[in-house]
């Protein structure tokens, strides 16, 4: 294929994936976001990457946030939410998070690509982004010319850019607000 020919399959794969996630799963997520005391994010891999991000800005929305397997974190506890992102929902050491979650009272949300797994099992809050070459899912995933769950970790941020903006609007947070928050030890 040729350049322009991707970009518009690559759109389209894109958008057709956001259009099957479930409105109400995101108002959801974003109402355990807004009750939480604090947010603990976790997520392995490129998706793992995207869920840092996603923690980056909270952060700049003035959110208490912790991501999970920083020397900094703190030890989750009751009024907490762990969101962990996981395409296949099946990871081992996020597997073994959900069980602290558990043990500490705390909340957990999700965002995967495998209905069928352990870790959306456990979930109190759950989004299902139909984008994963996991066929162990009941509902399928969406074929796609990306490679290698790319098409799960790009709807992945795109869900969590969706969900700073509408938290930003419910923060009442200023883009100079967030911008102060920057980082500036670069």
């Amino acid at each position: 294929m040729e350049y322009a020919e991707l970009i518009e399959v690559i759109v389209s794969d894109i958008g057709k994936t956001l259009r099957q996630v479930e409105p109400t799963q995101v108002a959801s997520l974003h109402e355990a976001i807004l009750a939480a005391e604090r947010i603990f994010i976790a997520g392995k891999g490129r998706t793992g990457l995207q869920m840092r991000a996603f923690a980056m800005r909270l952060m700049h929305l003035g959110v208490r946030v912790h991501v999970v397997d920083d020397v900094t974190t703190p030890a989750i506890g009751t009024g907490d939410l762990l969101l962990i992102g996981s395409s296949s929902g099946r990871t081992g050491s996020l597997l073994r998070f959900v069980d602290t979650v558990a043990a500490q009272d705390a909340r957990l949300a999700v965002l995967t690509g495998n209905l069928n797994s352990p870790i959306a099992a456990a979930a109190d809050t759950l989004v299902y982004l139909p984008a994963t070459n996991f066929k162990a899912d009941s509902r399928g995933g969406n074929d796609s010319v990306l490679v290698m769950g790319s098409l799960f970790e790009h709807c992945l941020g795109l869900i969590c850019d969706l969900l700073i903006i509408r938290l930003k609007a419910d923060l009442a947070v200023s883009e100079a607000e967030m911008n102060a928050r920057h980082a500036n030890l670069e």
